[in-house]
């Protein structure tokens, strides 16, 4: 049974416009896993929420249930992981570590440690210096607590490996080589 109500914290895994000023959120929330929600106006000049819903961003939300998309009625910033946003070879890992997890999960399947690993991989980004090292780690980590790689087993080739689980190519996973190499 779904809640009329519900509130969350989450990140926001992806965005799109909708109408002429609504846009359709994807957001992984600690709760209630992958959610697709619909922000009613957030692309007028006058909306409150509009600074709050950015990729990337770590938010506090509340929501309703609808007969199509559960409309976003509040949003508070937790940490919008400001320090990395500047750094293009960060901002394309963060972009990569979104797409992954979006596409890796299904839509209202509640993956609390899947929400922390990706968490902590936004946080690290903002201090990290080795990117590589980084990406490795999150795609192992996150095969693992899905339980498609075992944990005690090393992994080889990191791409070759999500790429089978998922049965379909990452979009970003160019950039990433590229800007990586």
């Amino acid at each position: 049974m779904k809640l009329r109500t519900y509130s969350s914290e989450g990140i926001i895994l992806a965005r799109k416009n909708y109408g002429e000023a609504d846009r359709i959120i994807t957001v992984f929330s600690k709760y209630f896993g992958k959610i697709t929600l619909l922000a009613k106006g957030v692309r007028k000049l006058t909306s409150r929420k509009r600074g709050h819903l950015e990729i990337f961003s770590q938010i506090k939300f509340s929501a309703n249930s609808g007969k199509g998309f559960d409309l976003i009625t509040e949003a508070e910033t937790i940490n919008t992981f400001s320090k990395f946003r500047l750094n293009l070879n960060k901002v394309t890992l963060a972009y990569y570590f979104c797409e992954v997890v979006n596409k890796i999960t299904r839509e209202g399947e509640k993956q609390s440690k899947v929400y922390n690993l990706l968490t902590t991989a936004l946080e690290q980004l903002e201090t990290a210096k080795n990117l590589k090292i980084l990406r490795k780690k999150f795609i192992e980590d996150l095969l693992v607590d899905l339980g498609y790689w075992p944990n005690d087993k090393k992994m080889t080739d990191h791409d070759i490996k999500l790429e089978e689980v998922l049965e379909r190519k990452i979009n970003s996973v160019r950039v990433g080589r590229k800007v990586l190499s």
